[in-house]
């Protein structure tokens, strides 16, 4: 599948898997920023994107971050729809306990592109049986 790229900072990396066939396409920060414990920072990549009709990008946080300093993603995953055409921007939290900065070029999230199909809406007087039903937060911890 092709994906139109636009670099709106001729410096920034384009998304790319850190190894053949991963899914996730590593976003790196076009900016250098500090988030202190407990902030959030919206983190310019540089980069735009043309994703066909049909999909959508889904940004996710890197395991790594998460595990060693508590940065994830506020809104996780993060949406990009086809019909977007804006520099795509993380949304990063600090749930450590200490400040950490990411320098111009430091990977800070993954991008996924997954198909997204077309939906229509039936409405009706019932929904069919399932073996879950209507259990729903907890019911499999039982």
């Amino acid at each position: 599948m092709q994906v139109n790229v636009h670099r709106l900072d001729p410096k920034v990396s384009l998304p790319t898997p850190a190894h053949p066939g991963d899914a996730g396409l590593d976003l790196a920060a076009a900016e250098t920023v500090s988030i202190r414990p407990g902030e959030r920072a919206a983190v310019s990549t540089g980069i735009a994107v043309e994703i066909p009709v049909g999909y959508a990008g889904l940004v996710i946080p890197r395991s790594g971050h998460a595990r060693r300093q508590g940065i994830t993603l506020v809104n996780s995953p993060g949406l990009i729809d086809s019909g977007y055409r804006g520099e795509i921007q993380v949304l990063l939290i600090n749930h450590g306990d200490e400040v950490v900065q990411f320098d111009k070029g430091d990977r800070i999230a993954q991008l996924i592109i997954v198909g997204v199909p077309s939906v229509t809406w039936e409405e009706v007087i019932e929904l069919g049986d399932s073996p879950r039903g209507d259990k729903g937060f907890g019911s499999t911890g039982r």
